[in-house]
């Protein structure tokens, strides 16, 4: 549970904290998404696998008639995260898989779209605040990007990045 003095953890740590094939897998996921520690990996396993329960649940409540409004509108919030299509079923969302969350972070989109030139210097970016989705800053590399937002992200106004002269740009405009 948690009150707002301990609100409770937003991950569990693996079970077996020495799996060599788990400790490979964390090492390339790391360089690839350009995670700060193991914590934002297991974030995301835990957001997979609350997603994943909640259509387990779904499934159970589809055996006995009763649900189909609850898996629309859970299908629907899954569609606007950009995770799925909008005509999926249960099979699909059971199918996702840790790339799926990941692809969706604002730091992998940023690195996708060519604001910057490495996953670490897309990680920098959005900490030194020079990003803004939908007009608000975002400091946050973990934020998940919603399918609206992806076209409304860019460089801060007040943020030297956003001259089309700074190198980061490799001289064209953007």
């Amino acid at each position: 549970m948690g009150t707002s003095k301990r609100p409770s953890k937003k991950y569990k740590p693996p079970l077996k904290i020495w799996d060599k094939p788990r400790i490979k897998r964390d090492y390339e996921l790391k360089a690839k998404y350009g995670f700060k520690n193991k914590k934002e990996l297991w974030k995301t396993e835990y957001d997979l696998r609350s997603i994943r329960k909640r259509a387990r649940d779904l499934v159970g409540l589809k055996a006995l008639n009763m649900g189909s409004e609850e898996e629309k509108e859970f299908v629907r919030k899954l569609h606007s995260l950009g995770l799925v299509k909008e005509d999926a079923g249960v099979d699909d969302i059971l199918s996702l898989s840790l790339e799926n969350l990941m692809d969706r972070r604002l730091q992998t989109i940023i690195l996708k779209k060519g604001m910057a030139r490495s996953i670490r210097e897309a990680r920098q970016i959005i900490a030194h605040r020079h990003i803004i989705v939908d007009g608000k800053v975002i400091s946050a590399p973990s934020y998940p990007v919603k399918r609206e937002e992806e076209e409304k992200i860019s460089f801060s106004e007040r943020s030297p990045l956003a001259s089309p002269n700074h190198p980061i740009h490799g001289g064209k405009s953007s």
